[in-house]
């Protein structure tokens, strides 16, 4: 009964995290226990009692300001300054420039939004194919949910009870991996389709847009040595992160006043809200399912399936991508982990931080998948495309995507490298 409401509110498309709360309270009255109601929202404040979850609202927060700080637009400035003269330029500029966004702003969605406003007008008024310039731009925000900050990482590190530290330093390889690759498809497209190249700008001028980015660049080198350099958790990185943001949006780039500052803390404030009370019910929706003992029932399962760790990522990675193309990242992350986590650790060993880079990667490809894919369909309704013309023309993007999912998964020294030093 429990599963036949689950999917029936799914269906008709409640939120997510509503469906978690109200599935955890029909799995109490299937029990008969109603002493399980007395834990209910004991649960859910549980969820929320843990330190690492205050980096969430501090990293959106950095986000805003950055949009008001006008950030971006000297970011892709610098990027212009020292890749635009290849051929396919505008390109590498795009891609360069959601590297450089990404380490502030660690949300897919949002990246997508504010690249595509800057980046595909740009790209079509120097000939490239508005549907191409939306799915690079939309497969580049892929990136900022996996180079550090990373909302998402914060929430598998609180589902999975692991460092937040150690889990944002675990996507620095595997962003560089898939920036690496998809700077490489650019070049073969590039050679293919002969892109056109941009003005080669001189020595002098390149070093003028490096100074006027230089203080942006402060933002993610203060937020990842924090981190990195053990000075601080990544919630105080966080919160130093911000104030550089908002000093330099306000003495350097002159953009943000204070009047600016109570809509941004609301904006900050409203999607804050919706990212907890998603782990608020994914406390109690994990505790049904361990109280059910379905944990159990698929680790059987799975063994049954994949007879090593190798086969069992393999077949993660199968059924995350279905998942994902119907279900957006976090809230995928809430579902999946509470099941997939102990079998992964306790039956194949896995480690949990390599564990969460796969998982995470896997479920944020599916914002950028068929059929519901909500990547492409901001990227889609900012460029003034459809959302499967956005596919199709990146498809040798989403190919090399699944392509580094899989070295991510066989290779765990990608994602573990740099933790513990």
């Amino acid at each position: 009964m429990t599963m036949f409401a689950f999917l029936a509110l799914l269906v008709i498309g409640l939120p997510i995290g509503l469906i978690l709360c109200i599935g955890a309270l029909v799995f109490i009255y299937e029990t008969g226990n109603p002493l399980l109601l007395d834990s209910y929202p004991l649960k859910l404040f549980s969820s929320l009692d843990n330190f690492g979850l205050l980096a969430i609202p501090l990293f959106i927060l950095i986000g805003e300001l950055m949009n008001g700080a006008g950030i971006t637009t000297r970011l892709v400035r610098l990027a212009s300054a020292f890749v635009g003269a290849l051929k396919g330029g505008l390109a590498y500029i795009n891609l360069l420039a959601n590297m450089m966004v990404a380490s502030i702003l660690g949300s897919a969605t949002a990246q997508i939004a504010m690249m595509s406003q800057v980046m595909v007008p740009e790209m079509q008024r120097a000939g490239y194919d508005r549907g191409f310039a939306a799915g690079l731009t939309a497969f580049g925000g892929l990136l900022g949910p996996i180079i550090p900050p990373s909302i998402v990482f914060v929430v598998y590190a609180v589902l999975a009870q692991v460092a937040v530290r150690d889990m944002l330093i675990a996507g620095i390889l595997p962003g560089i991996l898939l920036t690496t690759l998809f700077v490489l498809t650019v070049a073969a497209l590039g050679w293919r389709y002969n892109y056109p190249k941009g003005e080669r700008l001189s020595w002098r001028a390149r070093f003028a847009a490096l100074r006027d980015a230089l203080p942006m660049l402060a933002i993610p080198a203060v937020i990842i040595g924090t981190i990195v350099g053990g000075f601080g958790s990544p919630t105080e990185a966080a919160a130093i992160g911000a104030v550089v943001a908002a000093l330099i949006g306000m003495f350097y780039t002159g953009s943000l006043k204070l009047r600016d500052f109570p809509t941004i803390l609301l904006r900050t404030g409203l999607s804050s809200a919706l990212v907890l009370f998603l782990v608020a019910a994914a406390g109690v929706f994990s505790w049904v399912l361990i109280f059910g003992q379905v944990p159990q029932t698929a680790a059987a399962w799975i063994q049954s399936v994949a007879t090593t760790p190798t086969a069992f990522m393999l077949l993660v990675l199968v059924m995350l991508l279905i998942v994902g193309t119907v279900i957006d990242g976090i809230p995928g992350l809430i579902m999946v982990v509470p099941i997939l986590l102990p079998i992964a650790t306790e039956v194949y060993g896995i480690d949990p931080l390599h564990f969460g880079v796969v998982v995470s990667v896997n479920l944020i490809l599916g914002l950028l998948s068929p059929p519901v894919g909500i990547g492409l369909y901001v990227a889609a309704s900012v460029s003034g495309v459809s959302a499967i013309r956005v596919f199709w023309v990146a498809l040798p993007f989403f190919f090399v995507a699944c392509l580094a999912l899989v070295v991510l998964a066989l290779v765990p020294w990608l994602s573990l490298a740099f933790v513990g030093g």
